[in-house]
């Protein structure tokens, strides 16, 4: 018997150190990978990073947003997490029959509480099992490698549990309390004998402890890679949601000889910074983004998790190519696999992934051209992963570098640089707006500065408050309700531009930072230090991507002063408006600043309006299909984007779908002609109801 047991050290001791060479040679592989990318900027805030680990990764906060799977992954990650005491047990009492863990009184409740947490994880793995088998989610893959995670985990607790039973035979012990499903094991199988005990108790030994070690080896060659990179990702995630970063375009900053191959965005995977790529690994493949993804719900060509996981595999690929390490360990256990360098043919295996393209020949421009930036997918990531931004930098190289834009948005680009607005209409025809009601005093920073009077607030009325009739009637009504409440304020009037918005989004950075420049100066002209807008693409822009450049601001959505008036008392809302009304948030307000309650608390304080929410509200409200530039754009695929979402809110019986947004007003607007109910239900934004309840003496029918 000591013989066996020194042999049975030997054994272990070899498999041991060779899986965890493994498990490091694939790490080192990985992060070879990685270092690829471009150099990536870390801006510290290292106490709001911790929370939001101990929040997302502890917490399960995004995960638990769907119950069902979120409670089956809490009952994975803690019960694996705490059962690897049990791990350790198991081998010492291989190593050294007899022994166990040193807890001494305490060491009866540990293994009842090994059996305990080994059971719930049974019951999860089944459970998971069904969801994805049986039940088939449609986000959830279902091949044999989505289900062989569920095959280690169950074998590691089967062989946990027969192996501990078989013990209780071999020792001669008899039923116990603290071991319930092991003695149960040891009554049924007692017949056997002390000798065929010992001997299954080291089969059941040996499975666990491959399965383990196999398990460690499969990980990070996996999609269950995010086991490692999930934690880091969430740790590096970026501190404001949704910030682009802004790129650099002095000639002078290049090095020699770089102006000859330049090229902006990113147009192959080594374009990416290290933080985008380890997006990549710590993907999941749950398909929580697509799910959610508006593009993908519709019909379109675009799944965030397709991206995500085709990246991945063409960075490994061309990784393997480049750094000359094979990505997959044991090599000869994966003499088959794509991207194996160790595999015959993989000469011309190399060559092919060199040529190539990205953006063809892996991610097409019909995925690139579907996103509406509504960061949907980014939300409902469990690992934060940032879809949108590796969106947006393949936008970027496509239009800057290669000149390849839908022609709608071209034209409103165009229109953009030369008339500062989508339509292209004449700069000097901005101001008239203000005179469809000319009771409504809106003077210009000009006329304040004639006068020798200051203002407060710089009103940023945005192309669609200018231009579209429509949206010109919320910014008169914003514009009264700052009047009633004494709001000092003033526009540009026709040297106001476009924020840029829309050229960024849609991939033409050159154009935004051109626009921003011209803002900024003006702003600074006018010693502008506060800024509301009824546009939240402003906002956002104005509020989180403008201090890039230099010029920081305090920012306000219309829908937040409106708030403050109202809790203050300066506005009162009066006169009751007896409605049913849902209201859409706007993604550029809600999931990107997190402004969800000052509109809802504004229309609650009207008397008579019944809010009832959408069954997608607030962090997971249905994109309006407007943002990302494709406003401009005509949807030749699948269904249109706007008339789902109005088919949501109609789903609740509204009299009056209300949201805070031009873009999306506009979008709600056309989803009621397309589905024959505008002449039953109204689309207003949050300041025309409100300006309806204050303003008592307005003609217009509500009811």
């Amino acid at each position: 018997m000591d013989t066996f047991l020194i042999i049975n050290l030997l054994a272990f001791i070899a498999i041991t150190l060779y899986g965890l060479y493994l498990f490091g040679k694939v790490v080192t592989t990985r992060l070879a990978y990685i270092k690829l990318g471009q150099k990536s900027e870390f801006d510290g805030e290292i106490k709001m990073r911790l929370k939001r680990v101990w929040t997302i990764v502890f917490g399960q906060s995004k995960l638990l947003k769907d119950k069902k799977s979120g409670a089956i992954h809490v009952m994975m990650f803690y019960g694996f997490l705490l059962v690897q005491f049990g791990a350790i047990d198991m081998f010492i009492k291989g190593i050294s029959p007899g022994s166990h863990l040193p807890f001494g009184p305490l060491y009866p409740g540990f293994t009842f509480f090994q059996e305990l947490v080994t059971l719930m994880i049974l019951v999860a793995v089944v459970w998971a099992f069904y969801r994805r088998y049986v039940e088939k989610l449609v986000r959830l893959k279902r091949g044999f490698k989505a289900g062989l995670v569920l095959l280690f985990i169950g074998t590691l607790m089967l062989s946990v549990l027969l192996g501990n039973g078989m013990l209780l035979v071999w020792q001669g012990h008899d039923p116990v309390w603290t071991e319930p499903v092991a003695s149960l094991i040891a009554l049924g199988t007692s017949w056997i004998g002390g000798t065929a005990a010992m001997v299954l108790f080291f089969v059941f030994w040996w499975i666990h402890t491959i399965t383990i070690l196999s398990f460690l080896v499969y990980v990070p060659q996996s999609k269950h890679a995010h086991l490692i990179a999930a934690p880091i990702n969430v740790f590096l995630s970026k501190r404001v949601p949704g910030k682009l970063k802004t790129l650099n375009f002095d000639l002078e900053d290049m090095e020699e000889g770089d102006e000859e191959d330049i090229s902006f965005g990113a147009g192959k995977v080594e374009d990416f910074d290290q933080f985008q790529m380890l997006d990549f690994y710590a993907c999941v493949e749950c398909g929580r983004c697509t799910d959610v993804c508006p593009a993908s719900g519709t019909g379109k060509m675009l799944s965030p998790m397709d991206i995500m996981i085709k990246l991945r595999d063409h960075l490994t690929e061309k990784g393997a190519v480049v750094t000359g390490k094979t990505p997959w360990v044991p090599t000869y256990a994966f003499n088959q696999t794509k991207g194996n360098l160790a595999a015959a043919g993989a000469g011309q295996a190399a060559a092919t992934v060199e040529a190539a393209s990205m953006i063809g020949d892996v991610i097409t421009e019909e995925e690139l051209a579907g996103c509406t930036t509504c960061r949907n997918c980014e939300d409902a990531c469990p690992v934060m992963n940032e879809h949108v931004g590796t969106i947006i930098d393949m936008r970027r190289y496509l239009v800057m570098t290669e000149g390849k834009m839908d022609s709608d948005i071209q034209r409103a680009v165009m229109n953009i640089e030369r008339q500062g607005n989508p339509w292209g209409l004449s700069k000097k025809d901005r101001i008239k707006w203000r005179e469809e009601d000319e009771s409504v005093y809106i003077p210009t920073v000009k006329e304040l500065k004639k006068e020798d009077k200051s203002f407060e607030y710089l009103f940023w009325v945005s192309s669609m408050g200018s231009y579209d009739s429509r949206s010109q009637k919320i910014a008169l009504a914003f514009a009264k309700l700052m009047n009633e409440a004494g709001v000092s304020f003033a526009i540009l009037g026709n040297k106001e531009m476009n924020s840029g918005d829309t050229a960024r989004r849609i991939g033409n950075e050159f154009l935004f930072q051109e626009i921003a420049e011209k803002n900024i100066k003006e702003f600074n002209k006018h010693d502008v230090k506060k800024i509301v807008t009824i546009d939240p693409h402003a906002y956002n822009i104005f509020k989180n991507e403008y201090p890039d450049l230099g010029y920081e601001a305090e920012v306000l959505h219309h829908t937040q002063m409106l708030f403050d008036l109202v809790k203050e008392g300066k506005l009162k809302p009066e006169r009751a408006i007896n409605q049913r009304l849902t209201y859409h948030d706007s993604c550029y307000l809600g999931r990107y600043n997190g402004v969800y309650d000052p509109p809802r608390e504004i229309l609650t304080s009207i008397p008579g309006l019944e809010l009832v929410e959408m069954e997608r509200s607030k962090e997971n409200g249905m994109c309006c299909g407007a943002g990302g530039g494709l406003m401009w754009a005509e949807e030749t695929t699948g269904n249109r984007i706007n008339v789902s979402r109005t088919e949501q809110a109609l789903a609740v019986k509204p009299q009056m779908i209300s949201s805070a947004c031009p873009f999306c007003l506009t979008m709600l607007s056309d989803g009621t002609k397309a589905k024959d109910v505008e002449e039953d239900i109204s689309t207003m934004d949050v300041a025309e109801i409100l300006a309806l309840s204050v303003f008592t003496e307005d003609e217009e029918k509500t009811a």
